[in-house]
């Protein structure tokens, strides 16, 4: 599978993508190769959306410095972190102090291009190294931007549904609007649709899956306004995926919730599975989940990541490129967010139908045949079970007071099943 999301890293890279324009469009085209059944729709520019307006479509053909000489200093076709984004038109000559007045540049990071916004007011500008913009000399610069806000545009968002045996609906929610960033922008749509790939390989889902690839930001509020109150109906557990593509350790942020369904089954999964991982509070800056996690929605979403936002150093500048990020770790990520969903898809309240003493296990094949000293371990996941189904416990607060692993039990509960010893009570959401 890696070799696979690599090939998608190395095409989807090098798309200028913002919250509109063309390059999403091309995001989302190369993604339905993987995700088949992804609907695109396009959201008119000044669509309201709660307190917000959808902004004019950014096009952006071309946009260059020179110097007196006509040499290139910076080439947006090189790098799209080279402008800001958003960048109004400009086609003008100027000298060093108005250049370096127009060019941000990390001081602390001089050999690094920041990624630099100014999505909602007009400005034009440009970004390079700061080693770059020292190295300057006076001269005469030419400074080209060959773009325009088009008002009559549109925002570009999808949204793909693999149906499950209920109507509830567990949500993963990835953002594709960043240029030229790896964990933290391609990250999230390429673990998003590998994922979407690999449950559609699982034929008795019992929930709804719903995929959104959206602009940050703008597209959760704008997909809010418009659905909002439907996954307020079914919604019982969701994630933003984002930032999951490094060496990091797996970090968990919880929903505002504090204890949702996503927030037990991830917590889960890393205690039982991961030697070093992060658990953090839910806080109201971030992604997307600020959106779903505010207070007229307050949605059970949460968001595993690698290293978080803000943290590492390459965040948010061209550091953040195919060198920091990890294909098996991106593999990796994949199978850490399916056996939270294998937790989910489990979870019920079971009840065991001959709680009156153990029942007799080895008639029914349940128990060994000889005893021994490594007996423990065969059977405790299913005397855990057995004394615990009473209705009241689901299968994460077993696997909590157990410590036995969610596979041992989950596997143990399909055999109780197929005995006729447990059935299935109420769904914990």
């Amino acid at each position: 599978m890696k070799n696979q999301i690599e090939k998608y890293f190395d095409r989807l890279w090098p798309i200028n993508r913002s919250l509109t324009g063309d390059g999403n469009r091309e995001t989302l085209k190369i993604l339905s190769e993987i995700v088949k059944s992804l609907e695109i729709q396009e959201i008119p520019s000044g669509t309201k959306c709660f307190d917000w307006t959808v902004p004019p479509e950014w096009k952006i053909k071309e946009a260059w410095i020179r110097n007196s000489r006509g040499e290139k200093i910076i080439d947006f076709a090189e790098n799209n972190l080279h402008v800001i984004g958003y960048s109004t038109p400009i086609n003008k000559k100027i000298n060093l102090e108005e250049l370096k007045s127009i060019t941000k540049t990390l001081p602390e990071q001089p050999g690094l291009i920041p990624y630099v916004t100014s999505y909602y007011k007009e400005r034009y500008g440009f970004c390079m190294s700061h080693n770059q913009l020292e190295s300057l000399k006076e001269d005469t610069y030419h400074i080209f931007i060959d773009s325009q806000l088009d008002y009559d545009g549109s925002m570009t968002i999808g949204d793909a549904v693999l149906k499950g045996e209920s109507k509830k609906e567990i949500l993963l929610s990835t953002y594709i609007c960043h240029p030229s960033m790896a964990s933290n922008e391609l990250s999230g749509p390429l673990v998003t649709s590998f994922l979407y790939n690999e449950l559609l390989k699982i034929k008795n889902r019992k929930y709804t899956y719903r995929f959104l690839f959206l602009p940050e930001t703008i597209g959760s509020i704008c997909y809010l306004s418009m659905y909002g109150d439907n996954l307020k109906q079914k919604l019982i557990a969701g994630y933003v995926v984002t930032c999951i593509g490094d060496n990091g350790n797996f970090t968990y942020k919880k929903s505002r919730m504090g204890n949702s369904l996503a927030d037990r089954a991830s917590e889960l999964v890393l205690k039982q599975s991961e030697k070093n991982y992060n658990i953090i509070d839910f806080f109201p800056m971030g992604s997307d989940e600020r959106q779903y996690c505010s207070p007229g929605f307050n949605l059970p979403v949460g968001s595993l990541m690698r290293t978080m936002y803000g943290i590492y150093p390459e965040y948010h500048t061209s550091g953040d490129n195919k060198d920091f990020i990890n294909f098996e770790a991106l593999e990796n990520s994949i199978k850490k967010y399916l056996d939270i969903f294998k937790v989910i898809e489990y979870n019920f309240k079971y009840i065991n139908k001959m709680p009156y003493c153990e029942p007799q296990l080895g008639k029914r094949g349940l128990y060994p045949t000889m005893g021994g000293k490594g007996l423990k371990k065969i059977i405790e996941g299913t005397m855990w079970l057995l004394n615990q189904s009473d209705g009241k416990n689901d299968l994460i607060d077993i696997a909590n007071k157990s410590n036995v692993n969610y596979n041992i039990l989950i596997d143990n509960i399909d055999k109780l099943l197929k005995s006729g010893i447990l059935i299935k009570g109420n769904s914990n959401f």
